[in-house]
């Protein structure tokens, strides 16, 4: 299976595509989808439309998973990310993707085994699972890897066996 994990953002979307298979995993491509600053929104929402879109016509993965939004108090960062967001469901729909969702500590539980774990030991979990060199960066592509890595735990029979 090839899962496409996202982190959601509008400056910087992070991006992990990963292959589970096995029980083994091998990454097969990172990065980020940046936005500047500057921009008018719907030129930001747009591009990160068009190169969500590049990325599954380049690397046609399975399905795709994100991250579910949090925030506590800045509503207009949260509703300019939510669109942003809205713009990569969108891509993937487009493409006949289905989307799966996680919260927080759905991810954090399936990555480290412990859903309260800081970031910190979740990227770790994410470099050692997938055999990196070094933890992602920027913080959002190694949360989009973590996605993808709940989202194959939580998809895998021998997993679901273990419930």
């Amino acid at each position: 299976m090839i899962i496409m994990g996202i982190d959601p953002g509008l400056a910087t979307q992070g991006v992990g595509i990963i292959r589970y298979e096995n029980q083994r995993f091998a990454p097969i491509w990172y990065g980020a989808v940046l936005t500047k600053a500057g921009l008018p929104l719907p030129t930001r929402l747009t591009q990160i439309f068009d190169d969500t879109t590049q990325i599954i016509e380049k690397f046609r993965p399975d399905v795709v998973a994100m991250e579910e939004l949090f925030f506590n108090t800045n509503t207009t960062t949260a509703f300019a990310v939510a669109q942003a967001r809205g713009c990569a469901v969108l891509a993937a729909a487009k493409q006949g993707l289905e989307v799966f969702t996680y919260t927080p500590l759905q991810v954090k539980q399936a990555v480290t085994g412990y859903g309260r774990a800081d970031k910190p030991q979740v990227q770790q979990m994410v470099r050692a699972l997938l055999h990196l060199n070094a933890v992602p960066k920027p913080d959002d592509v190694a949360d989009a890897l973590a996605v993808a890595v709940c989202h194959a735990h939580s998809h895998s029979p021998f997993y679901e066996g273990r419930r």
